[in-house]
């Protein structure tokens, strides 16, 4: 089984190419001939697929040389749903018939080992059949507990987490709805969204209804600062007073670049960012939210970022 996946890897290394050459048509066919820029580029395209990471020294590992170990099962499902399929299991199914027998099975002339293996592969095609009729794709929609409008927009993130495996990632579409496909009648996944409070959902998954709705708290920090930053500051030292409440002494804050911006993360302190905040400037009326975590019921780590008009 070991030399059959190695040989199985490789196969999913020559589709993985052809995936990445769709985006660089110039890119040598060969993994084993990447390296620097061409790793990167790959890294990049890889990131915005399936929003996967693998580092360089782990390219070189397992990429370039032929008689290195396995991957790790994450990274197989990672680099299968690159190439386009399911998982790892998927990919090797449907690539079963470009393996070659070994000696060892043509050998196998003995009757019962003839029917054990007609038997075990009857019941591995059974169950892969049931296991693709029982999968389903699943759409997730989402709406404010507290007033039942529907939450729309792509910036809703989602992790379905899996037994003995990393958790895959989703991100919604501009309607704010994700999709996900699987065979499992329960799931588990992490919500995250700005100005939500993020959290872990577990759904019974009926076969015949395939739109779930799922209420989301408001995160009532996130709201109120971005409230702060769209009004006029009036009352400043009340405002002042209410951030001070609500932040950490020892919060880390980062402002993430705007794509119209210059590039590099800020860093700022509770003072600095409560200075911004209640500074009269224009440019805040396009404060956006991006992540808020707590400690002791304060804001611990803050990001946001400030759309900047296009030049």
């Amino acid at each position: 089984m070991q030399q059959q996946d190695k040989i199985l890897f490789d196969l999913l290394k020559k589709e993985v190419a052809s995936v990445l050459r769709q985006s660089y048509p110039g890119m040598n066919p060969e993994i084993s001939e990447w390296k620097g820029q061409d790793i990167i580029d790959f890294q990049e395209d890889l990131l915005v697929r399936v929003n996967g990471q693998l580092s360089e020294k782990w390219f070189y590992t397992h990429m370039k040389t032929q008689d290195s170990s396995l991957p790790r099962i994450d990274v197989l499902n990672m680099l299968s749903q690159y190439a386009g399929y399911i998982n790892w299991n998927d990919f090797r199914f449907k690539h079963q018939g470009e393996i070659p027998f070994t000696d060892k099975i043509d050998k196998a002339n003995n009757p019962l080992i003839r029917v054990l293996m007609i038997f075990a592969t009857v019941m591995i095609l059974i169950f892969i059949i049931i296991k693709i009729i029982n999968t389903q794709n699943y759409r997730f929609t989402f709406f404010d507990a507290d007033t039942g409008d529907p939450i729309v927009g792509s910036n809703i993130r989602a992790e379905l987490l899996l037994d003995d495996e990393s958790p895959v990632s989703y991100l919604s579409d501009k309607e704010g709805s994700i999709l996900i496909r699987t065979s499992q009648s329960r799931i588990r996944i992490i919500i995250k969204t700005p100005y939500y409070i993020t959290d872990t959902i577990t759904r019974l998954l009926k076969k015949f209804t395939h739109t779930e709705k799922i209420g989301l708290n408001a995160d009532s920090y996130a709201l109120m600062i971005h409230y702060f930053s769209q009004t006029d500051v009036t009352a400043w030292q009340r405002r002042r007073d209410q951030l001070n409440n609500m932040i950490s002494e020892d919060a880390m804050i980062y402002q993430i670049p705007d794509k119209n911006g210059i590039p590099g993360m800020e860093l700022y302190n509770k003072q600095e960012f409560i200075d911004k905040l209640t500074m009269p400037s224009s440019s805040l009326k396009k404060i956006e939210i991006l992540d808020c975590r707590y400690s002791g019921g304060q804001i611990a780590v803050l990001r946001f970022r400030i759309e900047m008009e296009e030049r």
